[in-house]
């Protein structure tokens, strides 16, 4: 049952899973397991105060009944805007811990208590007698359930892969034909490599799977190429010049505009769907997936189109930090690092979005970005320099990664022997998109972390009050213009190349 809701969850974040017929399958799947749990819950006779969360019937005979259930659970049945408003936060900071969850869970890495969790909070989110102050507590709880969840990922990916490397990922293309992969799966990754190895065929990487080529255990096959493309919402016209087969591991799918040519070619797998789009099979029985069918398509298919030459260098988490923490410490100590700017997070399509990039510019040259998440690719191909052999953008991995930001500030309040992370030379300027970056923003709120800021907008299911108890609390702010952000994160020196 736990490992339904927290695959179910992740099927539902934001470009995930467009496809409507894989929700009907999923939703008459919810109902017989909700059936067999309400029959061992009745086994109980009486002793169902050992439970710690409760089970309603939900037998709806028809489609009607199932329609109206819908509606009248949709989020604007809730009347109080602030309740609305904290059941909101709650549920896209759910879906995203079910989302590290389940990556987690994939490499055989769980802990029931976040699966608990999870389900409780989701069962608050439906009971009328929930006071706000209640709400409010389990956001915060959230947060604490987030660095959890991503310490878990962080431990099952290294582990399973290695500590990531300082590793410099080429952009070009080779003469063979390529399967580009897409999305955050590293197991999919890993089964892919071992199907395509001796085929003939290389694999890229896009998107978030960037940083599966800092991992040790990958760096070994010799077709593993190198990264295609940008951001994921740039992917409409890259992924028509690479000419073979693309594989969506998890969300970030833009649907393809009419007659575009690589619907034909694209494969979804997992959580990942799109009507009309081919689907590989999940593992069953503990064997791995079958990608023979993209393979043999790869074949038929011309070797990408080179769209950039050059290379980007990643694999700065917190494992390779810390190597770094005596260089880093001097660097700090003699003046030469003024600030730490963490900037990850989300990209998006918006125009309003270049302000990160145009953020990034005017740092002066003292400071450093500490990124993680798609948001790097708004500045990660910046000509920025070093600092004495530390670049100015250190690519901790995907969002998945974020908590080696957590661990290499706790490494800086070691280091510099503060008291608190609030007085590290650290400031943070975060992008949001979907529910794992909201999951990440609890997170640095659990963790006490004062002044965050937030863009290119807060979240609209943040009602007027919610949002004045995190600006009073945390001191939580939305973006400005660059030069006004730098004044308030006390960077007055722009560099603005």
């Amino acid at each position: 049952m736990d490992r339904f809701v927290v695959e179910s969850l992740f099927m539902t974040i934001t470009n995930a899973n467009f496809d409507a017929g894989r929700f009907v399958v999923r939703i008459k799947e919810a109902q017989m397991i909700h059936k067999k749990v309400e029959e061992i819950f009745l086994s109980y006779e009486g002793r169902l105060s050992d439970i710690p969360f409760r089970v309603r019937p939900t037998s709806y005979q028809n489609k009607e009944e199932m329609l109206a259930a819908a509606h009248n659970v949709g989020v604007l049945s809730t009347k109080n805007e602030d309740v609305r408003s904290l059941r909101e936060l709650l549920i896209y900071g759910v879906k995203g811990v079910a989302s590290y969850t389940d990556h987690a869970c994939r490499l055989k890495y769980e802990d029931m208590g976040i699966c608990h969790f999870i389900s409780e909070a989701l069962d608050a989110t439906t009971r009328e007698d929930m006071e706000e102050v209640e709400l409010l507590n389990l956001v915060m709880e959230c947060g604490n359930v987030a660095v959890k969840s991503m310490a878990i990922l962080d431990k099952a990916h290294c582990e399973s892969y290695g500590d990531p490397l300082i590793t410099k990922v080429k952009l070009g293309t080779r003469n063979n034909p390529g399967i580009l992969i897409s999305g955050h799966d590293m197991l999919d990754l890993e089964e892919l490599l071992k199907q395509t190895e001796g085929t003939g065929v290389d694999v890229y990487t896009h998107g978030e799977m960037l940083p599966g080529h800092y991992y040790p255990e990958f760096r070994k096959y010799e077709h593993f190429v190198g990264n295609y493309g940008n951001s994921w919402w740039k992917q409409g016209e890259e992924f028509e010049k690479f000419n073979g087969p693309i594989l969506f591991t998890t969300n970030c799918i833009v649907p393809p505009k009419k007659g575009a040519g690589y619907v034909g070619r694209t494969y979804m797998t997992g959580s990942a769907g799109f009507e009309g789009f081919k689907h590989v099979a999940d593992r069953r029985d503990g064997k791995p997936k079958n990608f023979k069918p993209l393979i043999e398509h790869a074949k038929k298919c011309p070797p990408p189109t080179e769209i950039e030459q050059g290379e980007i260098v990643g694999g700065f988490a917190h494992h390779q930090v810390a190597k770094l923490s005596q260089k880093v410490l001097d660097a700090v100590k003699s003046g030469e690092i003024q600030k730490f700017v963490v900037m990850a997070g989300c990209d998006g399509r918006m125009k309003n979005r270049e302000y990160y990039t145009d953020f990034a510019k005017a740092l002066p040259k003292d400071t450093v970005i500490l990124t993680a998440g798609c948001a790097k690719y708004r500045y990660n191909k910046l000509q920025l320099d070093d600092i004495n052999g530390i670049p100015r953008v250190l690519d901790a991995g995907q969002c998945n990664d974020s908590y080696s930001l957590v661990l290499t500030a706790i490494k800086l309040k070691e280091l510099l022997k503060c008291k608190t992370l609030n007085e590290l030379p650290i400031v943070y300027n975060i992008a949001w998109y979907e529910q794992k970056a909201v999951a990440v923003f609890l997170a640095l709120l659990s963790l006490g972390i004062q002044e965050v800021h937030v863009g290119p907008t807060l979240p609209a299911f943040l009602s007027p009050k919610v949002l004045a108890l995190l600006q009073e609390k945390f001191g939580v702010k939305t973006i400005s213009t660059v030069e006004n952000d730098m004044l308030l994160f006390g960077i007055k020196e722009l560099h603005m190349s």
